[in-house]
């Protein structure tokens, strides 16, 4: 299917010339048939000689609604301008082909009507001159009567033409349906309606809507149930889990996660400024209307603070347009997340950086070049591609060369980490993290390289030794076990040794001694002495007989037994005896 919007002054007849076109009625609402005069969005649809389906937005023309007219063609990729030839080029005629060229559309017909009332020949070449000069370009301009038919035949295949060299929309794509009518339907429920400009859409879909999730319960295209809508296309969405009054124009249904919603951002705006900004202005994007400040940050640079937040993507169009003077502006989104600017001169070099970055992967590169450390769902919601050189630890993605300049860092902040803590073997991952602010501890394994090792949460280095006078005391500890293994040194006589509880436990970490239970620590291989010892009893075996066999206390004897049976060495069983496993 393909979607077209119509464009054009009040009473040039557009309503009337979907009608022929497509036979359907396109004005909705009792009033408009009873003033002959479009209020609102129309809808209909018909099939070209081609075969192709064309769904029409018949948009108003009264400049009183032209808010109305920027929800139509917001979202659609080509239009139907429309020109009476008994009044030729209008006001209101010239501020709908502004719109379209400031958002862009490059492809379009030209369609003069009443051509039964004068002769459209002089319309037809003053209005294609005129629209040379826009972003459509030399279109192709057909006569037409709704009344008699005249030109309808041409008209269709000019349509047939210029669609077919419309570019592919991506059926891939991430949704985003920006919602132009919401109603209900007895039995069903919920309804919206949109034009699906890129990405696809199916029943049981779940998709994102003012941050919460909705399903789609059905889909129909053209007034018929699909299984499934590719764009690009008119379509109607039966939602589930959301109520007709908390819906209306302007809310977008998304792909969950697929685009950051925004109240600040930096945009470019497109073509000749010409006279001073106004500090405030409505900004327009799909069937979104919401109004915004601005902020000049230099030349062609601004920066937008929206009143309410939009989902949008670097690369997407804006129109801003200031009601009082009904100018419009196009401006191009740069950053859905800018930095504050905080210092003087803070704007002008904002403006400066977004005047040299390039757009597509050279663009997502500078821009993470920045950023430092992002992650990489928040990227690619905020429109970037992912650079093929980007470093991702776990969710991140980190900015090249960077993990070579933040792991360079990392040995100092262990040496002084160690020099005002000396018993500590290192220092905990949260103390990198801040050391070298990062925004998760999870990164500090990303930069942490040989020799130093991430282990139990701690950095540690190759120089983790204990102070000398610590090293002294734990050399006398293991030189007694050497001789005694199971000869634990009584609480008091690690005291007078200089071994308190930090000391002992710097000791344990650093592996030269094991901890088996408050205040009884023994060297680090006495499982082996133990179960060697062990195994020269009969099995099973006492309490007291394993007691006698280590030649210790039952201060000792006791943790030392429940330690081996927690680890598997022996096994406790009902009548309070052991074996060995």
């Amino acid at each position: 299917m393909d979607v077209i919007a119509t464009a054009g002054h009040v009473d040039h007849g557009k309503s009337a010339l979907v009608r022929a076109l497509t036979g359907m009625e396109p004005d909705r609402w009792a009033e408009e048939r009873r003033r002959g005069l479009t209020i609102d969005l129309g809808f209909a649809w018909t099939t070209l000689p081609s075969g192709r389906r064309l769904a029409v937005v018949d948009v108003p023309g009264h400049e009183r609604f032209v808010g109305n007219m920027l929800a139509g063609v917001g979202s659609v990729p080509a239009a139907l301008v429309v020109v009476a030839a008994d009044d030729g080029w209008s006001a209101q005629t010239a501020e709908h082909v502004a719109v379209l060229d400031t958002l862009g559309v490059r492809h379009g017909v030209l369609a003069v009507t009443k051509a039964d009332l004068a002769d459209p020949t002089p319309v037809l070449m003053d209005a294609g001159e005129r629209l040379a000069a826009t972003s459509l370009g030399q279109v192709a301009g057909v006569a037409v009567s709704s009344r008699s038919g005249t030109g309808l035949p041409e008209l269709r295949a000019a349509l047939d033409r210029m669609l077919a060299g419309l570019p592919a929309p991506d059926p891939a794509a991430p949704v985003r349906l920006w919602i132009d009518r919401a109603f209900t339907i007895r039995g069903a429920g919920t309804v919206v309606t949109g034009t699906l400009a890129a990405g696809s859409v199916a029943a049981n879909d779940r998709l994102e809507l003012g941050g919460r999730e909705v399903t789609v319960r059905g889909v129909q295209s053209l007034g018929e149930p699909v299984e499934r809508a590719a764009a690009t296309a008119r379509v109607a969405l039966n939602l589930r889990g959301v109520a007709v009054e908390e819906l209306s124009r302007g809310n977008a249904l998304l792909t969950p996660g697929s685009f950051r919603r925004t109240e600040v951002l930096d945009v470019t705006l497109a073509g000749a400024l010409g006279g001073r900004l106004p500090a405030e202005a409505v900004v327009h994007i799909g069937s979104a209307t919401v109004g915004a400040r601005l902020r000049p940050l230099d030349g062609a640079m601004v920066r937008l603070r929206l009143a309410a937040p939009l989902p949008l993507r670097i690369g997407d169009r804006l129109l801003l347009r200031d009601p009082g003077t009904r100018r419009v502006l196009g401006a191009d989104v740069r950053d859905v997340d800018p930095p504050e600017l905080r210092r003087r001169g803070a704007a002008r070099r904002r403006a400066a950086e977004l005047a040299v970055q390039p757009a597509g992967i050279a663009g997502a590169a500078a821009e993470l070049a920045r950023r430092r450390i992002v992650r990489a769902d928040d990227f690619a919601a905020m429109g970037w591609p992912v650079p093929d050189d980007v470093v991702r630890a776990g969710p991140w993605l980190i900015a090249p060369g960077l993990v070579g300049e933040l792991a360079e860092r990392v040995p100092d902040v262990v040496a002084r980490y160690r020099k005002l803590r000396p018993l500590e073997p290192g220092p905990p991952a949260e103390v990198v993290r801040r050391a070298l602010d990062l925004p998760d501890a999870d990164l500090v394994a990303a930069v942490v390289q040989a020799p130093l090792v991430l282990r139990e949460g701690r950095v540690l280095g190759s120089d983790a030794e204990l102070p000398p006078a610590v090293q002294r005391a734990v050399d006398g500890v293991r030189a007694r076990l050497a001789a005694e293994p199971f000869a634990a040194p009584e609480a008091g006589d690690l005291v007078a040794a200089g071994l308190g509880v930090r000391e002992l436990a710097a000791a344990v970490r650093s592996g030269q001694l094991l901890r088996i239970a408050d205040g009884v620590y023994l060297a680090p291989d006495v499982a082996l002495e133990a179960r060697a010892r062990l195994a020269l009893l009969d099995q099973p075996f006492t309490l007291s007989q394993a007691r006698r066999a280590w030649g210790t206390s039952r201060r000792v004897a006791v943790p030392l037994a429940e330690w081996l049976d927690a680890r598997g060495i022996t096994a406790r069983l009902p009548d309070n005896t052991r074996r060995l496993r």
